[in-house]
């Protein structure tokens, strides 16, 4: 008599069903996959390679082990690069929070004309990035620039934003400050959300409106603030396009300043890979980059759990 062997524990055939499911799943996620595959995986693994190389886009690859990475290590230009980077984040990433929850603050008050308010704060946003990098170049302008002719009618002589290397950072970092608006709007709907009768209840109790703000606000759109935290951190630490359109892709105000000021950690590595063809150094550079917003960003994420509070987890 034929013995039928039943599967084993645990398992479950897939029905015919299932399987077709299954496949039609796999169909319409390839175009991601391969996408992933093409444009994302496939360029790290090779510049992961290219980083233990000496090469010049002309001749093959010649394998030079960890040279690349002991010449990062010790070059002046990329410890400059990067301390400028560092320095643009440390100041960049607190005023953008700071500025966009107390405009989210006030836009919660507005009313009925909230939405007209939240799309003039988005609007920048939308804006291209090399159009805001010339629009600020004009702005900062030191004979001619609006900031200063608005300064000039206070008394104020408004300084060399764009050739004095001790106010070029602060000059990008206040056009930065141009695309807040996706942050002013993530503060805004987690303040929407945050439930009334918690403030009613803190009230009741004789909590002022500081206290309700640091008790009940903080610790409810704690998540919010940590995820614009991570997002703005790791911008920041990319940033390239309108730095770069403002001193490096105008020959003018190249010229007129010592660059060095300007100089951001991207910038760098693009100067190196497209300008002078090192893309065994740039790629190198490129992993560094990696590695420490990966490190900045494990370090945030283990400090979150003490100060973010998710609603209806057990503390």
């Amino acid at each position: 008599m034929a013995t039928v062997t039943a599967p084993a524990p645990g398992r479950r055939r897939r029905t015919p069903l299932a399987r077709r499911e299954a496949r039609w799943a796999y169909l319409f996620l390839a175009p991601w996959i391969i996408g992933f595959l093409v444009f994302y995986a496939g360029p790290m693994i090779a510049s992961l390679w290219l980083s233990f190389t000496e090469y010049d886009v002309i001749n093959p690859p010649e394998y030079t082990g960890l040279d690349n990475y002991r010449e990062l290590m010790s070059d002046p230009a990329v410890a400059r690069s990067l301390g400028n980077t560092v320095y643009y984040t440390a100041l960049h990433v607190p005023l953008v929070m700071l500025i966009s929850l107390g405009l989210a603050l006030l836009l919660k008050r507005v009313g009925r004309l909230q939405g007209f308010f939240r799309t003039v704060f988005y609007l920048p946003v939308m804006t291209p990035a090399v159009a805001v990098g010339i629009l600020f170049l004009l702005l900062l302008n030191t004979q001619d620039g609006l900031i200063n002719r608005t300064l000039g009618l206070v008394g104020i002589d408004g300084p060399s934003w764009t050739t004095d290397p001790g106010w070029v950072m602060p000059g990008i970092i206040l056009m930065s400050l141009w695309s807040l608006g996706s942050t002013v709007i993530i503060y805004l709907a987690a303040l929407q959300n945050v439930p009334r009768d918690l403030y009613e209840a803190a009230a009741i109790d004789g909590a002022g409106a500081w206290a309700r703000f640091r008790s009940v606000t903080l610790p409810m759109i704690s998540g919010a603030l940590f995820f614009t935290l991570i997002v703005n951190t790791i911008a920041s630490l990319q940033m390239f396009t309108e730095v770069y359109t403002m001193y490096f892709g105008n020959r003018e105000t190249q010229n007129s300043f010592n660059s060095d000021a300007a100089t951001f950690y991207v910038i760098h590595l693009f100067q190196e890979a497209f300008q002078f063809l090192h893309m065994g150094f740039a790629s190198a550079m490129a992993w560094l980059l990696f590695v420490i917003i990966l490190i900045i960003t494990l370090v945030q994420v283990k400090l979150s759990n003490r100060f973010v509070y998710y609603e209806g987890e057990d503390k």
